[in-house]
């Protein structure tokens, strides 16, 4: 039974299905508190939470999505847009359209081994489920798949897809690793078949085969030896064309490729076996002037495109002056990815605008991001609304600094934070119990779900100006128009106080409203 309420009118039943106005059921979360704040939404075989697809009202209406730590995740209501402004005592934002900044790419997760495993982990149906609800039209639609080259340090051994022999210079011995055609292709094509939207997978590497590093192992920090141009580098440019080589034997093409992963963020990882190939920003650059570009650019696969550093802000400007900067490189290259880790040490200011407004041609992208990554934290955090506060602070203050997309971590890990076989468990939006046959979908999850679903590829950012000044303003947000025409505001609330704000559209008029404290909101209305 319904009890007669509506999608559309916010009713939260528990986990008793809302009517939706097309007759159709939307599950809501099956609440499980873990402290008085602290709440996951309960999935198995059977049952999981799901999001309405995205369905406006006509002009003079608005559509509001509600996440809050009172319980509320993704709750849809409506309200009326005023043609006055009137008396406000609250905030006055103005959503200009005609000031454009930068296109969105997208959001998404990593398919890494470890999620890769833990899905693999619960029933078939319970797989479902989870993939369902980050890539189908019931769930957040993430569009982004980041993708591994070979091991991560989340995986269960270190490998590469050239182990079986020495000084394979031809790479007559590559092959992909049972992880990749047992585990991640199988999930990848069922992943395909849910996604609502196309997919854009992001390849990278932690780490080479032995004979090609100065260590001559997979496993820990190690320098390719030689010099760009050299054999080793030519043989490492040619693994990357083989990988897209045989990924498109399985019918998976890629959008980009990153050079590498972390290559000098690592040094600031105590873990002595951390996979990962070093490079300076001189030796990236001369490695895609004489190695990687020209072979990318000479194979079959030309219009994948190249993201360079793939590590810690704190690095910017500085690493695009030494790569971009070069004409030679920049011709190669089409965007930066970026890491989310000690982003508070580094005012976005200082580093994002000033490397946008420096090469504003060229894409910024935020490639990873996970809690739980200090040592002395917590690893898995069951129902942290922090966490999930963490995450859309970060996603605002970059989407407003030019960034145009933000990639979590795992898409799932264990109750432990893993598997990983250099022992760093961190945490995940969604947490696989395989015990139980059922996962648990963190606020986390939500708060992602807050952008990944409304502001699909192709949305551009546009300017929301205020009454308020810096951190007077206490909401934080970021305005977008969608390539469909709707208008799409985020605002979150991370105060411990509601609290009144108005936004005006010229076009259509006044929203008057009021943010909850401890809540986010997406808000969407049509403009014509």
């Amino acid at each position: 039974m319904f009890q007669g309420c509506y999608a559309d009118t916010g009713c939260f039943e528990g986990a008793v299905p809302c009517l939706l106005r097309d007759g159709r059921a939307r599950q809501p979360c099956s609440p499980k508190y873990l402290r008085a704040t602290a709440m996951v939404c309960v999935c198995n075989a059977t049952y999981c939470d799901t999001v309405d697809p995205v369905s406006l009202p006509d002009v003079g209406s608005f559509v509001k999505y509600t996440t809050s730590r009172d319980g509320q995740r993704l709750e849809r209501s409506e309200g009326k847009t005023a043609a006055k402004s009137g008396a406000s005592g609250g905030i006055f934002y103005t959503y200009d359209p005609s000031v454009r900044h930068q296109y969105v790419k997208g959001f998404g997760g990593s398919l890494i081994d470890a999620a890769a495993i833990n899905i693999l982990h619960l029933s078939y149906a319970a797989q479902n489920q989870l993939l369902r609800s980050y890539f189908s039209e019931e769930g957040i639609e993430y569009n982004l798949l980041r993708w591994p080259i070979g091991c991560t340090d989340f995986s269960t051994r270190p490998y590469s897809y050239d182990d079986r022999c020495v000084n394979d210079f031809e790479l007559k011995c590559f092959e992909l690793a049972p992880e990749d055609t047992k585990f991640r292709i199988p999930l990848l094509h069922r992943i395909m078949a849910h996604a609502g939207r196309p997919l854009s997978l992001i390849g990278s590497p932690w780490t080479s085969p032995g004979w090609l590093r100065v260590n001559n192992k997979v496993e820990g920090k190690s320098r390719i030896k030689g010099e760009p141009g050299d054999r080793y580098h030519k043989a490492w440019a040619r693994y990357f064309i083989r990988f897209l080589d045989e990924y498109a034997k399985n019918n998976i093409t890629f959008w980009a490729l990153s050079s590498q992963n972390e290559p000098a963020g690592a040094a600031f990882i105590s873990i002595d076996s951390f996979p990962v190939n070093y490079f300076s920003p001189e030796h990236q650059r001369d490695f895609i002037i004489k190695d990687l570009g020209p072979a990318l650019a000479a194979s079959s696969h030309p219009n994948v495109h190249l993201i360079i550093m793939d590590d810690m802000r704190f690095y910017l400007p500085n690493w695009a002056n030494q790569v971009i900067s070069n004409s030679t490189a920049a011709a190669f290259i089409s965007g930066i990815g970026i890491h989310w880790y000690f982003d508070t040490v580094t005012p976005a200011g200082f580093t994002l605008d000033v490397t946008h407004r420096l090469y504003p041609d060229f894409f910024l992208l935020y490639t990873e991001a996970c809690n739980g990554f200090v040592y002395w934290e917590v690893k898995v955090a069951l129902g942290s609304w922090e966490r999930g506060i963490y995450y859309s602070r970060s996603i605002l203050t970059n989407l407003n600094h030019f960034v145009t997309g933000w990639i979590d971590w795992s898409l799932a890990l264990d109750m432990k934070g893993g598997p990983t076989w250099v022992g760093n468990p961190v945490d995940s939006p969604i947490i696989v119990n395989p015990l139980k046959d059922e996962f648990y979908k963190q606020p986390m999850f939500y708060h992602l779900g807050h952008f990944s679903k409304f502001i699909p590829e192709g949305s551009v950012r546009v300017a929301l100006t205020s009454t308020c000044l810096f951190e007077s303003c206490l909401l934080k947000t970021s305005a977008f128009l969608r390539p469909d025409g709707i208008a799409v505001v985020v605002v979150l609330n991370d105060w411990f106080v509601d609290i009144s704000f108005t936004i005006s559209d010229n076009q259509v008029g006044y929203i008057k409203d009021r943010a909850r404290a401890h809540s986010i909101q997406t808000y969407l209305w049509r403009r014509s």
